[in-house]
């Protein structure tokens, strides 16, 4: 039953954070004006505020949207209704001037009977020198319920339950709406005041801190001058803070406890803090006289959030040139990026950046779908993700950076622990942390090579010269189009590549055997079989090479397929030559990505070829080593990429997802006989390599949470607990739409990628190819859908918690954009 009910809760909580796609516009001051609790002023302070920029002389501003997204106690109680009928009474402008003010409400619940009043519009007319300057004053509440309690229990008692997604949807279009209400006459401020304190629940029940998030829009904190009032002051400062607000300034009331001073003090030089005259108490006093005394502080106010939004945009605006001029990015052409194409990222919220752009001349915040998952590293939706922030900011607070070696912290153990539980159960028994994937494969690679020295007793005496240990040279089994990292030790073990070229590595030799191996994608809506020229495939029929399902590509029953027999033949061949060309040689290491390679083209490697390539090394005692940087923790749409192989490795190398993306983190899991390899009396059989941040407890615990987290089907809804995978991401027949597509050569799908090799040949074709430029470019600017592809290879890659129905809008664009892809040279 408890069961049941998580699960319900977290589907309700998936629904309601469904992906938030508005672009939001940002020429104009925008802020969300948040409380330390309830009944600390956030009105008054909207009101005050509206008046101080509508009393301005000039043409602008030259109106102000006041938004209340979620009102109790209504009718008797409304924000919206108090701004429409004291802002009025406030204007003494110096010239003449004209308000129109409106007032409306757009929801209301079920409860309120009689219904609320028709919208109200109201006109005034101020005295004055020069010529009639026009203002405007639009109040609105989006949802109202009738009883004065948080909105999750108004909807419990009342009813008009509103999705997270409907509320954040509804009022980004009346942020949009609000900026016609100038006329271009002059800027439009736009204030949301949020309901009760920071942490209140929202309808559903989500923390509007939380609800919010998604705008992260610039805050006006409202500090508590009560007692107590300094502690809810900035417990609701660094709540924010810690979901990535940017916390313009800090006001409160002066209750005659001195909290503006030490809040001053205590917040120097990181936000301005302005304090209000006492509030009258007399329940009869309409404050019509204390808001007017008080219009000195509201026009500071006003000046350091103008101060705030005119250096947030002058940077904003810096930054596509100031990077191009200081930044030197990875793997980029500097001169293929021109400065308007750099992309600015504001901000993230889950799956989606939230991207600077000018668009028509507009200012834009404009969501970005992060399809390739900055790098292959994300997977939290926006949940998850404050869940990340809140774990590590207590490592933080609690440990800071420790050292590792002989010693221990409950970050390091506990995710020790869930490695060994989940990826490396009934296999591993050892946990080695480092800091990224590439040094974990160094590590991995260490392991290794001692391992194989060991059971082969060709481990020197430490009494024998130098000489004769390095007459020794250990190579790896690796397949062509392997990518195993940047560190130099990493590229030694992968085939040759642009990656490995004398441009990129000088010292780059190649210490290997690397193998063609036959790979599976599918085309014309079939699963197809590739073999490479190197194995002779004379025998195999073409009814052979279509796989009825990519369910069957996994099934073991084709280890006593002819295939495979093919397969058994072409390893062993290669192994036996590679061993008689020279006895100092020794392949002493296998490693490959499984089942997919990343970085040399998002190829799926037939599973039955590496599951032989396993058994074969089994049979000659060569460790085994699985690359699951990319692959591990459900990016593939199981935990580890060897429950679709049916074999273990011996070493296997985990990052990325590992934490949620968030931090770096490594981790080489291994087993006890490799460990034991490593053992005796002598420092120096240790494994001497590590670095300064091994094991760091921030690290630790986002992968512990992650972990947890891409594991429990109360968190991870796409998780089929039954099968112990993910159900399917990717639509079914729009990837065999795509597949079918004249200039489509391949697609692959599987877990969270989906990856799509267009038609192309010669120079076209590859890492370096531009061939898609133009396709990039439309997705991106048009269609708002981050893709970084790999030379003519376009992937998407989603989260293990992302929602089907975002999966498929994606996929959808790209569709789209391919069935009309016609390249111009």
């Amino acid at each position: 039953m408890l069961r049941r009910l998580l699960l319900a809760h977290a589907r309700r909580r998936r629904h309601y954070s469904s992906s938030f796609s508005s672009a939001l516009p940002l020429a104009s001051p925008t802020f969300a004006v948040f409380g330390a609790n309830t009944g600390v002023g956030k009105t008054l302070v909207s009101a005050g505020l509206a008046a101080s920029l509508l009393r301005s002389p000039t043409a602008s501003p030259s109106a102000v949207l006041y938004l209340k997204p979620l009102q109790t106690g209504f009718p008797a109680d409304s924000d919206a209704g108090f701004l429409f009928r004291r802002v009025p009474a406030l204007l003494r402008p110096s010239t003449a001037a004209r308000l129109v003010a409106s007032l409306d409400t757009l929801s209301c619940s079920p409860s309120l009977e009689p219904p609320p009043p028709s919208p109200e519009e109201a006109a005034f007319s101020y005295a004055g020198e020069g010529e009639t300057v026009r203002k405007i004053l639009t109040c609105r509440t989006l949802y109202a319920w009738r009883e004065a309690v948080s909105p999750h229990l108004a909807v419990e008692r009342e009813g008009m339950a509103v999705e997270d997604a409907h509320v954040r949807s509804r009022l980004a279009a009346c942020l949009v709406e609000g900026e016609d209400l100038g006329e271009g006459e002059g800027e439009v401020w736009k204030l949301i005041e949020t309901a009760g304190g920071v942490a209140s629940p929202g309808p559903s029940g989500t923390l509007q801190c939380d609800l919010y998030r998604p705008f992260r829009l610039p805050t006006i904190l409202v500090g508590d001058g009560r007692l107590g009032g300094i502690s809810s002051t900035l417990s609701a400062y660094e709540t924010l803070l810690l979901r990535g607000y940017d916390i313009s300034a800090v006001i409160l009331e002066d209750r005659g406890l001195s909290n503006d001073m030490f809040l001053l003090s205590y917040l120097r030089n990181r936000v301005p803090v302005l304090v209000l005259p006492p509030i009258p108490e007399d329940p009869s006093d309409d404050l019509t006289d204390w808001l007017s005394e008080s219009s000195s502080v509201f026009g500071l106010l006003k000046d350091a959030l103008q101060s705030f939004h005119s250096r947030r945009i002058q940077r904003l605006n810096s930054m596509q040139r100031k990077s191009k001029d200081l930044l030197w990015w990875p793997f980029t052409q500097h001169n293929l990026v021109p400065v308007d194409s750099v992309t600015v990222i504001d901000s993230r919220c889950g799956e989606s950046f939230s991207t600077y752009k000018v668009k028509d001349n507009k200012m834009m915040m404009i969501p970005q779908f992060d399809a390739c998952a900055s790098w292959w590293t994300q997977g939290p939706d926006s949940n998850l993700q404050m869940e990340l922030a809140r774990d590590m900011g207590y490592a933080a607070g609690r440990y800071g950076h420790v050292m590792f070696p002989e010693n221990a912290h409950e970050p390091a153990l506990r995710c020790a622990e869930l490695l060994l539980g989940g990826v490396g159960k009934d296999w591993a028994s050892r946990v080695y942390y480092s800091d990224n994937g590439s040094t974990a494969i160094e590590i991995a690679l260490k392991m290794a090579f001692r391992k194989f020295s060991f059971d082969h007793g060709i481990l020197l005496d430490s009494d024998k010269s130098m000489t004769n240990e390095r007459n020794i040279q250990l190579k790896v089994l690796a397949l062509q189009g392997s990518y195993h990292g940047d560190t130099l030790g990493a590229m030694e073990a992968q085939a040759p590549s642009a990656y490995t070229s004398f441009l990129q590595q000088p010292w780059y030799s190649g210490r290997g055997l690397f193998l063609d191996p036959p790979t599976v994608f599918i085309r014309n809506e079939t699963c197809c079989l590739s073999l490479p020229q190197s194995i002779q495939h004379g025998h195999l029929s073409p009814g052979d090479k279509c796989i009825p399902s990519l369910a069957e590509v996994f099934c073991n029953t084709r280890d006593s397929s002819y295939a495979a027999d093919l397969y058994s033949t072409y390893i062993s061949q290669q192994l036996s030559e590679y061993s008689l060309s020279s006895n100092t040689e020794h392949v002493a290491a296998l490693i490959i990505e499984p089942v997919i390679q990343g970085a040399g083209g998002m190829h799926m490697i037939d599973p039955l070829f590496q599951r032989l390539l396993v058994k074969e090394c089994r049979n000659r005692k060569i460790p085994v080593i699985f690359d699951e940087v990319f692959t591990g923790f459900w990016r593939l749409g199981v935990e580890s990429a060897s429950e679709l192989l049916g074999c273990l490795p011996d070493i296997a190398c985990y990052a990325k997802l590992m934490t949620g993306g968030i931090v770096p983190l490594a981790a080489t899991v291994t087993t006890e006989g490799v460990f034991e390899a490593f053992k005796s009396d002598s420092k120096l059989t240790a494994l001497l390599h590590g670095h300064s941040y091994t094991a760091h407890a921030m690290g630790c615990s986002a992968a512990v949470k992650a972990i947890q987290w891409f594991r429990d089907p109360s968190t991870n809804l796409n998780l089929d607990l039954d099968r112990k995978r993910l159900k399917e991401l990717w639509d079914g027949t729009l990837v065999n739409q795509l597949s079918s597509l004249p200039n489509v050569s391949r697609v692959v799908s599987l877990g969270t990628l989906c990856a799509i090799e267009l038609k192309a040949e010669g120079s076209d074709a590859g890492y370096a190819s531009l061939y898609a430029r133009c396709l990039i470019q439309q997705l991106r600017e048009e269609d708002d859908l981050y893709v970084r592809p790999l030379g003519n290879v376009i992937y998407l890659m989603c989260g293990p918690c992302t929602a089907r129905d975002s999966c498929t809008e994606q996929l959808s664009k790209v569709y789209r954009r391919i069935s009309s892809f016609n390249p111009v040279h």
